[in-house]
């Protein structure tokens, strides 16, 4: 009986988790569950499809370059436990996915250890937001790159590294099932009750930023309107963080826990206030106008600013190269300017209209619409197994 494929992939925030499920089941579907078998790094998510990780990464969620400094002697030793992880089971490809830190010093060490080894990159750094130059050092540390965007690859291959735009799993996303009535119906809502979502984030130190913030902006726009509902999205990540400290807000505020529950709120809301990432598609597509927020470190923040050159922060922003939802940056993110901004779209249906059918139409630049991006991801896996 020959030896089933063995796929190493490593995730090392929520995000990544989420895309390594997607990758692990769409390879289960095209060479069936008993011809392959996975090890390495994630999350809840890839733990269902079968990636036993041997830490929790949640203490790998590291945002800024001080924050990255406080705990480089705890990536080191976690890069080290992944290294091993991969010598002991001597995979057939490897795929290392987003979280630049700590996923380039694990090529890094992989290369070291298993020269022979194939290393696959799974989103590449956003170098045309800024730090070009880390186009040249993935080049020299992987084999391939798999991108989210389509103007992603030019980056890349001029740099001599072979990429594949394989779309954004966001993209996929299927509402279908999501139902804003029984959202509502289950939290004692008004149908045309005014609902704000609140998305702080799935790191704890977005967590720690931004939910104080939102907590105000929310307060702020409740005592101007008392029938303002509020939500709160809580990701597994920082699921015990969240629930305690919305647990001491002044008003009530819904927890929304799981995914079901979290595309019926998307659905159910009338306006989202949101910490900058990858949720940004996810409202776009349900539908929802929203507010963008995010702060660093205020250290962190000025060694990084000089180094920025891309005008917007949100994905289809970015795509559409306008300001379509507006983004509040450090210290542009105070409570009263994102209340402001939330308050002018609860109030007024003509803008909430407007900004929808601007998000949808980013959206269709960013490639919605494309066959399964996990299904794409996976097709290239396998070929580059196959070249091992």
């Amino acid at each position: 009986m020959s030896r089933p494929l063995t796929v190493m992939l490593v995730a090392a925030e929520a995000s990544g988790d989420n895309l390594g499920a997607g990758l692990a089941r769409a390879i289960k579907d095209r060479v069936g569950v008993d011809n392959v078998r996975f090890v390495g790094v994630g999350g809840p998510r890839m733990a269902e499809q079968g990636v036993a990780s041997p830490f929790d990464i949640s203490d790998l969620s590291i945002l800024g370059w001080i924050e990255g400094i406080r705990a480089y002697g705890r990536v080191k030793q976690r890069v080290r436990e992944t290294v091993e992880l991969a010598v002991r089971e001597r995979p057939d490809v490897a795929v290392l996915i987003d979280s630049w830190g700590f996923t380039i010093r694990v090529a890094k060490g992989l290369r070291a250890a298993l020269p022979d080894l194939k290393i696959v990159k799974y989103v590449g750094p956003q170098v045309w937001a800024s730090r070009p130059g880390r186009a040249r050092t993935l080049a020299a540390s992987v084999d391939h790159l798999m991108t989210l965007h389509g103007f992603d690859p030019p980056w890349f291959e001029k740099e001599g590294l072979a990429t594949t735009f394989v779309g954004n799993p966001s993209l996929a996303l299927d509402f279908s099932q999501a139902d804003a009535g029984r959202f509502r119906r289950e939290h004692g809502l008004e149908a045309d009750q005014p609902l704000l979502l609140v998305l702080p984030g799935s790191r704890p130190a977005e967590i720690a930023r931004m939910t104080p913030v939102f907590e105000e902006a929310a307060r702020q726009l409740k005592v101007a309107r008392a029938d303002l509902a509020v939500a709160v999205v809580v990701a597994d990540t920082v699921a015990d963080d969240i629930r305690g400290r919305v647990a001491g807000w002044p008003f009530r505020a819904v927890l929304v826990e799981g995914d079901a529950a979290k595309k019926d709120a998307m659905r159910a809301a009338t306006v989202a206030l949101a910490t900058s990432g990858t949720v940004s598609t996810e409202l776009a597509l349900a539908g929802l106008p929203m507010v963008i927020a995010y702060r660093l470190g205020g250290l962190s923040f000025a060694l990084t600013r000089p180094l920025m050159s891309a005008r917007h922060i949100t994905l289809f922003n970015i795509a559409a190269d306008d300001r379509i939802a507006p983004e509040f940056l450090q210290n542009e993110a105070t409570p009263e300017a994102l209340a402001q901004a939330v308050a002018e779209r609860l109030d007024d249906p003509a803008l909430r209209a407007d900004q929808v059918a601007r998000q949808t139409a980013a959206l269709d630049l960013m490639g919605r619409g494309q066959p399964d991006p996990s299904a794409a991801a996976a097709d290239v896996v396998l070929r580059v197994a196959g070249e091992a």
